[in-house]
């Protein structure tokens, strides 16, 4: 088994506690950028330095007036917190934040933010007794049924066994994708039985982690993608697959491979982060590459997720971990991740600024944002559109270099500020 599966399988296998002091993520990505640079050929190497210079590089992270402490890490145990994702209302001013304590360690928190994410306050104690038997990365959405009917889901990649058990929960749900819904707007939330059974290497939503994207399709029903590791008969390879829900998230179909590393040439997709076209014809789905061999994966779909294209490179400048975005009203997309680009300069939280052609075509977009920094760890996003145009995108980094544990931070920031922060340096 390659030593990325063997990784990603250890995580999920060992004890929040000792998961904390594992290697930062943050640091495999820059070390595994520079090997790949170090190991391109020149006509590569040359194309990568060319869309680096047309990025038009602006730099946020030391402004902290702009950033948000949703929760601070300390060394104690259970201050390490990670691994964050949100999801707003339709009210377009609440926003919801769940993560987990360690990397790639158990649930358990949750924050509610009224204002558009400048105050938060946390409602752990509000939610079903099993929530911190969740582990790995829980992930929340906001779905909507045919007739309108909104839920708020979170999934996590499976329920704890043996020593990992947190709460000793009588008679608790056990299986691959643990989940709780809310159906009034986030005040209560239940626990619904896992999507998959019992944890075995045989169930169809066994993964690495839940879903890490869902969009709408046309007829109203959702796609949601998640990964796994495709096991020691295949090669140790990392696969993406997709499940439909037609009923806003009550019941899913059986899960199907969107896109298999053994057919890449080596590459291992995952973390995949699906979106509409601005023209509403295809889906695009953009992958984290693990082996982190070049730059990120792309793939099309015209058919509403029924086939895809064959995983092809991304823009050197959208090159990262754990993709997540917006549309801005112009017609631009923000899409922030982990940078991972080889020979970058700028480094940790990015937010990429490009049309969706720039992608198609390849184009290397408009500008890279550093976001945030970290001393340690860092950087799974989650991003949201305010009406007054304020851009809401958090993410978990060492906050400090005295913290110990990972913080819960958020960013703000307005796309006609990059754009005169552009102009401003161009005189």
């Amino acid at each position: 088994m390659p030593r990325a599966i063997r990784l990603l399988s250890a995580l999920l296998l060992v004890p929040a506690a000792a998961v904390a002091q594992a290697k930062p993520e943050v640091a495999n990505a820059e070390r595994a950028a520079r090997r790949a640079w170090e190991s391109a050929p020149e006509e590569q190497k040359a194309r990568w330095q060319r869309q680096r210079d047309a990025l038009k590089p602006i730099d946020l992270s030391e402004d902290t007036q702009r950033q948000i402490v949703i929760a601070r890490g300390t060394p104690e145990p259970g201050g390490y917190h990670a691994h964050p994702t949100t999801a707003m209302l339709a009210d377009n001013r609440t926003i919801f934040c769940v993560w987990n304590i360690g990397h790639g360690g158990h649930a358990g928190p949750m924050a509610r933010s009224d204002d558009g994410g400048l105050t938060w306050t946390r409602m752990d104690d509000a939610l079903p007794p099993n929530y911190v038997n969740f582990r790995n990365c829980p992930s929340i959405y906001r779905l909507s049924d045919p007739q309108g009917r909104e839920r708020l889901w979170v999934f996590a990649a499976r329920t704890a066994t043996d020593k990992e058990v947190v709460k000793d929960v009588p008679d608790r749900l056990q299986g691959y994708m643990p989940r709780m819904v809310s159906e009034d707007d986030g005040r209560t939330w239940r626990e619904l039985p896992p999507l998959g059974g019992r944890i075995s290497k045989d169930d169809p939503f066994r993964c690495i982690m839940a879903f890490s994207s869902i969009v709408r399709l046309k007829d109203g029903s959702h796609l949601g993608m998640f990964h796994r590791g495709g096991g020691a008969g295949e090669g140790g390879t990392l696969q993406v697959l997709q499940s439909v829900t037609r009923d806003s998230g009550i019941t899913w179909s059986e899960p199907t491979v969107a896109c298999d590393g053994a057919t890449l040439d080596g590459k291992q997709p995952c973390e995949p982060y699906v979106f509409r076209s601005p023209d509403g014809s295809e889906l695009c789905c953009i992958l984290r590459e693990n082996r982190r061999s070049g730059t990120s994966l792309v793939m099309f779909s015209p058919d509403e997720g029924q086939t895809w294209s064959r995983a092809a490179d991304t823009p050197w400048g959208l090159t990262g971990d754990r993709h997540h975005g917006i549309r801005l009203p112009d017609g631009r997309l923000v899409i922030v991740f982990r940078n991972a680009s080889p020979n970058a300069k700028d480094k940790g939280f990015i937010a990429w600024v490009g049309t969706y052609e720039d992608i198609k075509q390849g184009k290397p977009g408009q500008y890279r944002v550093s976001l945030l920094k970290t001393f340690k760890d860092g950087f799974y996003p989650g991003i949201h559109l305010l009406p007054d145009g304020t851009i809401v995108a958090t993410t978990y980094t060492t906050y400090r270099q005295d913290d110990g544990g990972c913080s819960i931070v958020s960013v703000r920031f307005k796309i006609s500020e990059i754009d005169a922060m552009s102009a401003e340096a161009q005189k």
